[in-house]
């Protein structure tokens, strides 16, 4: 079952200190990060610890336990074949990797601390959001990115309730803490990937069957917009002007292309909502020397993932379904 996919719906606020609930856009949470904007019931500001923050929306389907086996859910990875059905952390260790790690106990115990991880599967816009996060804040942007959408067992044990967001500081959730015996998911506020919505932590063995598709779709169509992107790329020079002075010493100046590219990529992200803006540039960004219609189709198709979903989940729908 598809829930609607909405990147711009407005969001619940909660208050921690006078209990003041209200919705507010996307653009209200902007300002508030910046401290422009204030709890309408007691004018407390974002820097103190206590500030309100996001919250569920009470009329998220999925806050029903019986029907989270229902839904459709999405993850986004670098991994060509997620989940793995024999996961091994260790296959990647060179002999000289596991000497500085302390030898083979230790190599031991950390592949039973990475297989105790929770997997987690969210809402496709918070598959999205994590793919641009990832691209912007780890380096991913030449990474090839799969789009998982996630059938969950109709057996499965859903913990009652939900959790405040449980990932540590680098994003792991240990599974048996969240789901202890008897209990095959936990669904859990998401803060970082579509704010507010719920996502869940749970194991492989939860997971029915996925069905992936290569992210973002080749875009073949003749859009005005790739077609007017890409003749005003040619139509500049690529080659970056001779550095003068102390600036030789440094840097090269961007090319006259790549100064361009980086415009047309700012313009699109302008479009979307304002929580992902910044992500999107950064996925966006012509590099030196790349070409212009491989640049504008894939550009194109980023931004299609969230101004049309409908495509990427007809693509998703002609796929095989992968048992896990």
């Amino acid at each position: 079952m598809e829930r609607r996919i909405d990147f711009w719906r407005e969001r619940q606020m909660f208050c921690g200190r006078c209990d003041h609930g209200w919705r507010v856009d996307l653009d209200w949470i902007d300002r508030w990060e910046q401290a422009t904007e204030t709890c309408p019931g007691c004018g407390m500001t974002c820097e103190h610890e206590d500030s309100p923050r996001v919250t569920l929306d009470s009329c998220d389907p999925a806050l029903d336990g019986d029907r989270v086996a229902q839904f459709f859910w999405y993850h986004a990875s670098t991994q060509a074949h997620w989940p793995t059905r024999d996961f091994d952390p260790s296959a990647v260790l060179t002999p000289e990797m596991r000497r500085r790690m302390g030898g083979e106990q230790r190599v031991s115990a950390w592949v039973a601390s990475q297989r105790a991880k929770a997997l987690h599967v969210g809402t496709y816009e918070a598959a999205v959001h994590n793919m641009l996060r990832r691209i912007r804040d780890q380096a991913d942007q030449r990474s090839q990115f799969n789009l998982y959408q996630v059938r969950l067992k109709p057996s499965v044990v859903v913990r009652e309730g939900w959790l405040v967001d449980p990932a540590n500081f680098v994003g792991d959730v240990v599974l048996d803490e969240v789901c202890p015996p008897g209990v095959d998911v936990a669904r859990y506020l998401n803060y970082h990937e579509d704010p507010g919505g719920l996502s869940l932590a749970l194991g492989r063995n939860a997971i029915a069957s996925v069905q992936r598709i290569a992210v973002p779709l080749p875009d073949t169509r003749d859009g005005g917009w790739v077609r007017d992107a890409v003749a005003a790329l040619e139509g500049v020079s690529d080659t970056a002007a001779p550095a003068t002075g102390k600036l030789a010493l440094r840097m090269r100046p961007p090319s006259a292309r790549a100064v361009l590219g980086r415009q047309l990529g700012a313009s699109l992200a302008d479009r979307l909502p304002v929580n992902l803006r910044n992500q999107f540039r950064s996925a966006a960004v012509f590099a030196e020397g790349e070409d212009p219609e491989r640049w504008a189709r894939r550009t194109s198709g980023l931004f299609d993932l969230i101004d049309d979903p409908t495509s990427v989940l007809a693509a998703l729908d002609q796929q095989d379904p992968r048992e896990v």
